[in-house]
């Protein structure tokens, strides 16, 4: 089957127009995607390129040829530039024009004029340059858990390879550039696996945009903004997602209630600002005295909630004065404030084989009570002496009983 490179040729030309357009119009929704912003005139620049080298024969070759892949190194370096900015990194302004301004120099040299197979070398090896370095940047950001992350990395490595080997290939291709503009070596541009990689490219790069935004949107529903832990939903969901895989593989755990004491007196005293840094150290703190399997959330307002796996019960109790000496040292002084801020916990742990997490938070919040009667700033477990004393005594004031009636509900 003999392809028609001529309507081939137009078919790009509408993709690279369309796919541009259509990147920007998904930047214009939400302009927080300045890498997609990038993309989109990455493909207009392209556009721009084919359509100065569908000039060949009827303008100077500066123009079709030395402007026209000038252009095409710089759309190139452009989505290299994208990639920069959707992982965060700085814009590298000399790095974007090297690749053109190199081949501009390249094309005044009088041993290169004539020599067509080197110039489509020197041309491949600075896309398959900007190409690769795209395929790093990508790379460099595997840690975020996006899917369509290492699609996106394949290919581009694939297609920096596929850029080399075209330059032996373009040798076979019967013609020259004087023959006609398809004859030529950047025949590459108009290939039908070029237009593949473009429009499979451009629907990866959406793919990543759109899952790393439902990713922050799923994040912010289930991340405490302040502190930057799990909120009461998460870890309530966390923790009955651990209750179900317990009941196959028990092991003995251990339920933390945490409540920073006279908080309101701090805020009252020292302003919001200072009581919302106080719960950022907390959370700092916890978190550096528990394993990164524990869960640990923010249940409201100064209330934290812990749940330690395969732990006894001394360790559980080791854990939590750890947490409670770490955060007393700690808020010692607050943003040049004397605060020394004080946490009160209670304890439960549990070697049964079916964990209920609303019955556990209960009875931790039990053991809190009593640890505030006894003076505050100290670690109490949860007993059944404890348990038959509140059941005649003043009812629970904290929050967790409204919060484990929900969640058993």
């Amino acid at each position: 089957m003999t392809l028609d490179v001529h309507t081939l040729f137009l078919v790009t030309i509408y993709v690279e127009a369309i796919l541009g357009l259509l990147l920007l119009f998904v930047w214009a929704q939400n302009m927080a995607l300045r890498a997609v912003c990038w993309w989109g005139f990455a493909h207009l620049i392209r556009l721009t390129s084919i359509g100065l080298f569908g000039m060949y024969g009827a303008v100077p070759d500066l123009i079709s040829i030395d402007l026209a892949n000038a252009l095409l190194f710089t759309a190139f370096a452009m989505t290299w530039t994208g990639a920069r900015v959707f992982d965060g990194r700085p814009i590298e302004p000399v790095y974007l024009v090297t690749g053109a301004v190199l081949w501009l120099l390249i094309c005044r040299l009088p041993m290169l004029a004539d020599d067509i197979n080197l110039r489509s070398l020197i041309a491949s090896a600075i896309i398959s340059t900007y190409t690769w370095l795209t395929a790093y940047e990508f790379w460099r950001g595997r840690d975020e858990p996006l899917v369509s992350r290492w699609p996106a990395i394949i290919m581009l490595f694939a297609q920096g390879a596929l850029f080399l080997l075209r330059t032996p290939m373009v040798a076979l291709i019967p013609g020259s550039a004087s023959d006609s503009v398809f004859g030529s070596v950047w025949m590459t541009v108009l290939s039908f696996e070029a237009l593949l990689f473009t429009i499979s490219g451009a629907f990866i790069l959406l793919a990543m945009a759109k899952e790393r935004t439902e990713l922050r949107h799923r994040t912010a529903a289930m991340v405490d903004p302040l502190t930057g832990i799990a909120n009461r939903r998460s870890f309530l969901q966390d923790a009955s997602l651990l209750a179900k895989r317990h009941i196959s593989n028990p092991r003995p755990t251990a339920v933390l209630l945490i409540d920073l004491d006279h908080f309101k007196s701090i805020n009252d005293r020292f302003g919001h600002a200072v009581g919302d840094r106080v719960l950022g150290i907390f959370a700092d703190a916890a978190r550096k005295s528990m394993r990164g399997s524990d869960l640990f959330g923010r249940l409201g307002g100064e209330e934290f909630a812990a749940m330690l796996t395969e732990t006894s019960r001394d360790k559980a109790i080791e854990v939590a004065e750890r947490i409670r000496e770490s955060f007393e040292q700690m808020s010692q002084d607050v943003d040049g404030h004397t605060v020394c801020a004080t946490v009160s916990i209670g304890l439960v742990h549990c070697q049964e084989r079916t964990l209920d997490i609303p019955d556990l938070l209960t009875q931790a919040d039990h053991a809190l009570y009593y640890a505030k009667e006894r003076g505050r700033n100290r670690v109490e477990v949860a007993s059944l002496d404890m348990l038959k004393r509140r059941e005649h005594g003043k009812p629970s004031t904290s929050s967790v009983a409204a919060i484990t009636a929900k969640s058993a509900a």
